[in-house]
């Protein structure tokens, strides 16, 4: 009797963005990440990209990875002061609507 081993793949959870459809095992990129990227030196002399232009153009994008992360963090903070406030006004509706019932 044979036995036919099959070969287990592992499915990876699809997550859907704004970007598209990645995998669940996409993590992006980091300002740091970007400033720490460094690319092999060329061989056979200066062939291909300048090292500065991409240096400069690193920073460029950390720097507006950078922007980004914080006014993400600036909206999710508003976010978190928003619901706070409506579930205060909740709050202070259900009890006067609650005084307004057991007072009768």
């Amino acid at each position: 009797m044979r036995v036919f081993l099959r070969r287990v793949r592992r499915r990876q959870r699809a997550v859907h963005g704004p970007a598209g459809q990645r995998s669940a095992a996409y993590r992006p990129l980091l300002p740091w990440q970007v400033r720490e990227q460094r690319f092999r030196p060329t061989l056979l002399g200066r062939r291909g990209l300048d090292p500065q232009e991409v240096g400069e153009f690193l920073d460029r994008v950390a720097g507006d990875l950078a922007a980004v992360y914080d006014a993400l963090s600036q909206s999710r903070r508003e976010v978190s002061r928003i619901k706070l406030a409506l579930c205060h006004l909740r709050s202070e509706r259900a009890h006067t609507r609650n005084e307004r019932e057991w007072g009768r």
